[in-house]
């Protein structure tokens, strides 16, 4: 059993009532549409197969326009910026409101990618919210099938 001293001072309310006005729910409820990532990088899937690595990262609500994907010295870097803004104008004979709201999101993931990779193939598709990579192994580097060798 938790056992706790009750205090009449009101300055463990006011503490309280500080504490909940940084709470990191009430921050994020007001985030909400700020950020499509609410601040964060946008997570990544890697899948490696015997062909090819995967790579799947959630971006919903961007277009495929909105993403830069490069390559410079085996590290393949994906980033994107965007920009909105609106604008309401909205008169009325007792005032005059405007309102200007604006979103910017921008991130930049990079992966370095080992010397198995043919860099020279890599392509990448945007659908419902997915950005995939698709990483093609060289040739050499991908498993070779049991084979038996003759003794001459």
């Amino acid at each position: 059993m938790n056992k706790y001293k009750r205090s009449n001072s009101p300055l463990p309310s006011i503490v309280k009532m500080i504490d909940n006005l940084f709470n990191d729910e009430i921050i994020n409820h007001n985030r909400q549409g700020l950020t499509v990532w609410n601040g964060s990088m946008p997570a990544v899937n890697v899948k490696e197969t015997d062909d090819q690595f995967d790579l799947e990262l959630a971006a919903p609500g961007m277009s495929k326009a909105d993403f830069n994907i490069e390559i410079d010295a085996d590290v393949l870097t994906i980033s994107s910026e965007k920009k909105e803004s609106k604008e309401n104008k909205e008169d009325k004979k007792e005032a005059r409101f405007t309102r200007r709201e604006f979103r910017y999101n921008a991130f930049k993931r990079s992966f370095n990618l080992p010397d198995s990779v043919d860099t020279a193939k890599i392509a990448a598709n945007y659908v419902d919210g997915i950005l995939s990579i698709v990483i093609p192994k060289k040739e050499e580097a991908r498993p070779q099938p049991a084979r038996k060798i003759d003794i001459v």
